[in-house]
């Protein structure tokens, strides 16, 4: 049986209630079998834990403030060049050479061809992980999770795997430092092989696991913000020209889309027991608990009588954050958050040192280029998935 829950302060109870397990990879196994995410209890605090040592804040800060400038402008430069992109497939680019940084994928070659053959792997295995929501063939989709797999862990795996053990033993033999060391979870994990149960072929899809998750969400989060701001921009034009001056209040505008557009629709869950959820409803392990994100984000009580649109100058409680649910919390909090989305600005904060978040400065990129939806191109809506995301959403580029 499957009983659904809807209601913000529901849904934020239900993540949070610790004997409900995660379960809405299940049918993404062929990818996504004993990754961080899925796993539950004493095993996941553990890895979490030990991964945990890259995704400290001052990572996120010197990945947003030294590491994106660089690959942003690399990423970018063709398509300015061009005067025109998708950004679907900008947003993918942008955003798989920074997740392929802290997951520990080396790309030696740096070339358009390497990254195109890492960017078509990576959505393979997306298309694998969100397989429940695919409507193509089920058996087709994870016959071609495997074979970019095996792809993956020859073309790219291995040798970062390589280097990164060759690293580790230079430490132990006393010619390097821990500072040398790369700062990112494949070598996290290679430096503990021996404190978790972590095979072979396991340890290699949890890469492909951050690679699918940061650059998936990412570039998604990316498309859908461009869009409602710039929507809102058209109708607001006082906003518009504040976003284009005002750094933190786009960060604002970002946060309310990110609200509207959480990457996963819903969260699954199944109970480890027989117990009762938040609402009163008893639940057994044979059932199914479907969270409604997107009902809880858009939950009129909390985020007001105008829940269902787009409002950047929205005033929630205190201890409600402007993205709602979208990254979770609890356990299943997505690791990532502070690096898409960046953090609440306190009242004194810099806006010369605020951390943003990748969406937001990507956002932010787009606008001080001119991007503009192209008149001659509409947005299409992706047919390969039940999630509402955008397949393809083409944009002119220069002076508007």
């Amino acid at each position: 049986m499957a009983l659904t829950v809807q209601g913000y302060k529901d849904a934020l109870e239900c993540l949070r209630e610790q004997q409900l397990a995660q379960s809405l990879y299940d049918e993404g196994a062929v990818i996504m079998a004993d990754v961080l995410l899925v796993l539950h209890g004493a095993e996941h605090r553990a890895r979490r834990l030990l991964e945990l040592k890259v995704f400290r804040r001052d990572f996120f800060r010197y990945y947003e403030q030294e590491v994106f400038p660089a690959t942003l402008a690399q990423t970018i430069a063709p398509f300015v060049a061009a005067g025109a992109a998708d950004l679907v497939d900008f947003g993918y680019r942008v955003t798989l050479n920074l997740t392929a940084d802290f997951a520990g994928i080396d790309r030696p070659l740096r070339t358009t061809q390497e990254t195109e053959h890492l960017r078509a792997l990576v959505m393979s295995f997306s298309e694998g992980a969100t397989l429940v929501h695919s409507t193509r063939n089920k058996e087709e989709v994870r016959a071609e999770v495997r074979e970019a797999l095996r792809d993956f862990d020859h073309s790219f795996y291995q040798p970062s795997l390589a280097r990164r053990r060759d690293l580790l033993e230079r430490l132990r033999r006393g010619e390097i430092t821990q500072d040398d060391l790369p700062r990112d979870v494949l070598t996290v994990l290679a430096q503990n092989e021996d404190r978790i149960e972590l095979p072979p072929e396991l340890m290699m899809r949890e890469i492909a696991f951050y690679l699918q998750a940061g650059s998936h969400s990412t570039a998604n989060a990316t498309t859908h913000a461009f869009h409602d701001l710039y929507s809102w921009a058209q109708v607001h034009p006082a906003d518009g020209l504040r976003m284009r001056s005002d750094p933190l209040f786009q960060q604002r505008c970002v946060h309310e889309s990110l609200r509207l557009h959480p990457a996963s629709p819903v969260a699954w869950r199944k109970p480890i027991c027989p117990m009762h959820l938040p609402t009163g409803q008893a639940v057994q392990p044979t059932d199914r608990v479907v969270i409604d994100l997107a009902s809880a984000n858009r939950d009129r009580t909390i985020f007001g009588a105008d829940a269902d649109v787009f409002n950047p100058h929205r005033v929630v409680s205190e201890g409600v954050p402007p993205w709602g649910l979208t990254f979770g919390v609890g356990v299943h909090t997505c690791l990532g958050r502070d690096l898409d989305g960046g953090v609440l600005p306190r009242p004194d904060c810099d806006p010369q040192t605020h951390q943003y978040g990748i969406v937001p400065l990507l956002v932010r990129t787009l606008f001080e280029r001119g991007a503009r939806p192209d008149p001659d191109k509409p947005p299409k809506a992706a047919s390969h998935t039940e999630r509402p995301n955008w397949g393809s959403y083409p944009v002119v580029l220069g002076q508007a």
